[in-house]
């Protein structure tokens, strides 16, 4: 197969028939339940990582630590996820107030 029949093939195939090919046939969705699910999958992750960080001082308060490297970066790595996290809030909500803007 040559390159151009192979671009011939792409251009003839419509959006809606690759869609219904990602999807299965009948089944149309919007991508928001799977973008919901990977949004909750992050706040669960970073909920570990508080936990993590609240035994990291628990352990460093009771002197139990065995490394005080890992604890201390237990502790960064919570830190700059809950930083990033409080991020992406403000993010989406400026958003949020910039659509609540627009006029149509």
């Amino acid at each position: 197969m040559s390159v151009t029949s192979g671009l011939n093939a792409l251009s003839s195939t419509s959006t809606a028939d690759l869609l219904k090919q990602k999807n299965g046939a009948g089944k149309t969705t919007t991508g928001g339940e799977s973008f919901a699910n990977h949004l909750k999958g992050a706040l669960n992750e970073i909920n570990e990582l508080q936990v993590e960080k609240e035994h990291a001082v628990a352990d460093l308060a009771t002197g139990k630590v065995k490394d005080l490297h890992q604890a201390a970066m237990a502790i960064g790595k919570a830190e700059i996820n809950m930083k990033l996290m409080l991020e992406i809030r403000n993010k989406a909500l400026n958003a949020y107030k910039e659509l609540g803007r627009t006029q149509l």
